[in-house]
């Protein structure tokens, strides 16, 4: 997959809804239930990370019952070239790495599949950008601060963060107010208080 073909891609998974879900360790059954009531809420992108088997038997649910909903759904915490062929396998239509690991980033791209990888620094991001990514995910992007995201987009206007990490429906309107693309969610989705309130920020966000 070209760079312009991997961010194109993000900009169809994405174009929904400034908010994704994380569905990390939570199991089958559970993984499901969320992954549904993201998708209810109008949350159309999932990310189930892979660190057991478990997650990726949860990865495969996911994928399937997205697939009747039309929904993609991404593999997280990609570490090594073996879990990209895994989240491959596993019917994954995207990957997300905490890092950025050039490797693992050329792995993908023979693969055909596309992958934000994490940055938290000014030269992470200028060596993804010389990669020919645009799409970024800032991690942990709670300990960078909304602030961090305003500064960089001046020498870097053209990339897209997802701000993932420390997210929830207190701080996600601020994380967007700075320019972040994407904040991505996780147990908030478990918190009938806060349900209402992304629902709220999904419907006030153009």
């Amino acid at each position: 997959m070209t760079a312009s073909a991997d961010s194109r891609r993000f900009d169809e998974i994405f174009a929904g809804a400034p908010l994704m879900a994380i569905l990390r360790g939570m199991g089958v059954e559970r993984s499901a239930r969320l992954a549904t009531t993201a998708w209810d809420l109008g949350i159309d992108s999932v990310e189930v990370p892979l660190q057991t088997e478990e997650d990726d038997r949860a990865l495969r649910e996911v994928v399937r019952i997205g697939a009747e909903r039309g929904k993609a759904v991404g593999a997280g915490t990609i570490l090594t070239v073996a879990q990209v062929d895994a989240a491959v396998a596993a019917g994954a239509a995207y990957l997300v790495s905490p890092g950025l690991d050039p490797e693992i980033v050329r792995a993908a791209a023979e693969r055909g599949i596309p992958i934000l990888p994490g940055v938290a620094t000014p030269s992470e991001v200028g060596q993804a950008v010389a990669l020919g990514l645009t799409w970024l995910k800032a991690f942990p992007a709670q300990w960078l601060g909304a602030h961090w995201f305003a500064h960089i987009r001046g020498p870097f206007p053209q990339v897209k963060f997802v701000a993932t990490g420390g997210m929830d429906a207190g701080n996600a309107g601020e994380f967007l107010a700075a320019g972040v693309t994407v904040v991505a969610v996780g147990s908030a989705l478990e918190n009938e208080a806060q349900l209402p309130r992304l629902a709220a920020l999904l419907q006030s966000t153009p």
